[in-house]
């Protein structure tokens, strides 16, 4: 049951989500989590789970996979990358205008990482 919890896309992103709402401290004081698709279902390309937004502004969108979860960050590309592989996130840039830059979180012990390539992007 562990293990499973540790790698499985939904779980990591309801992780997330609970890691970005819950600290309301600095930045995050206006972090929310909307249109959540409660029944998602995670895919091999990843399926859609929320958006983020900070004061009313989306920022990023998570998606989940069977065996992990991707942020597609709006903003602070640069800081959130430098954030994220500072702390051994794989990041790609997703090639579309206007650009956008994907982290990706393998498993659960990765979620705080992820914050704070969020923290790195809302600063």
């Amino acid at each position: 049951m562990v293990a499973e919890s540790l790698n499985d896309g939904v779980r990591i992103a309801e992780l997330l989500a609970s890691e970005l709402t819950g600290r309301q401290v600095g930045s995050f004081a206006d972090v929310t989590v909307e249109n959540a698709d409660l029944d998602v279902e995670p895919t091999a390309d990843g399926a859609r789970a929320y958006d983020v937004h900070h004061a009313g502004e989306r920022v990023a969108e998570v998606f989940v996979h069977p065996e992990r979860a991707h942020v597609e960050f709006d903003t602070g590309l640069d800081a959130a990358r430098e954030a994220a592989a500072e702390r051994g996130l794989r990041t790609r840039p997703k090639a579309v205008e206007p650009p956008r830059l994907l982290v990706f979180v393998a498993d659960a012990a990765e979620v705080k990482r992820a914050v704070d390539a969020f923290d790195a992007a809302l600063s």
